[in-house]
């Protein structure tokens, strides 16, 4: 399985890909339009690869940031979202900016993705809401949690949903003592875990 790729851009192409050479062979690699504008023909780059495997085919998927590839792997885990809608709604919205669209239910942000309507994102909303495990990050819930000894549970919810995004319990430490707000209790789940997104795009950059 290839997990990522550091080498030299070849070309982009049309249809979304971009050809990177690594140690002499060359890996066509499917990527968003925000990313594809990036990979300057000629520039090193590091691409964090997620490598689909099917019985016909084989596709390798890149990411600038591993917070995109963690994203797009619970995606495309996620019922009537596939590789193609994956890289579209990436394309569309960010890691962090999604979860705040899935936990404010907001659907028109979802119908922005190219293929969406509205009937689908509603569908979508609720399968992503428990793909990336917010049902408990709900800022009315959480500021009852907060006063019955909110911190505890505003980090416990966000750690458990990194966590569930495929970053190391380790990591999620780190960056959770980063996270302001989180000290005292005085900011949502929602808030947290967007804010810790952030910083885990920001590090692993």
């Amino acid at each position: 399985m290839i997990g990522s790729l550091r080498g030299t851009v070849l070309e982009r192409t049309e249809d979304g890909t971009a050809l990177v050479e690594v140690g002499g062979v060359g890996y066509y690699v499917a990527v968003t339009p925000r990313t594809l504008a990036e990979l300057e023909p000629g520039a090193n780059v590091f691409l964090h690869v997620h490598h689909h495997i099917r019985e016909d085919a084989q596709t390798l998927f890149g990411f600038l940031h591993r917070d995109e590839r963690n994203t797009f792997q619970v995606l495309i885990t996620t019922h009537g979202i596939g590789p193609a809608l994956a890289l579209a709604i990436l394309g569309t919205h960010t890691p962090a900016a999604l979860v705040d669209i899935v936990a404010g239910s907001d659907i028109g942000a979802l119908t922005l993705v190219p293929g969406v309507g509205k009937k689908t994102a509603e569908r979508l909303l609720v399968e992503l809401r428990n793909r990336l495990s917010l049902p408990l990050l709900d800022p009315v819930g959480a500021g009852a949690a907060g006063q019955a000894g909110g911190r505890g549970s505003v980090v416990g919810d966000v750690r458990e949903a990194l966590i569930g995004l495929g970053y190391g319990v380790e990591e999620v430490r780190d960056v959770l003592r980063e996270v302001p707000g989180t000290a005292d209790g005085s900011s949502d789940a929602s808030a947290v875990l967007r804010d810790a997104l952030k910083l885990l795009g920001a590090k692993r950059a």
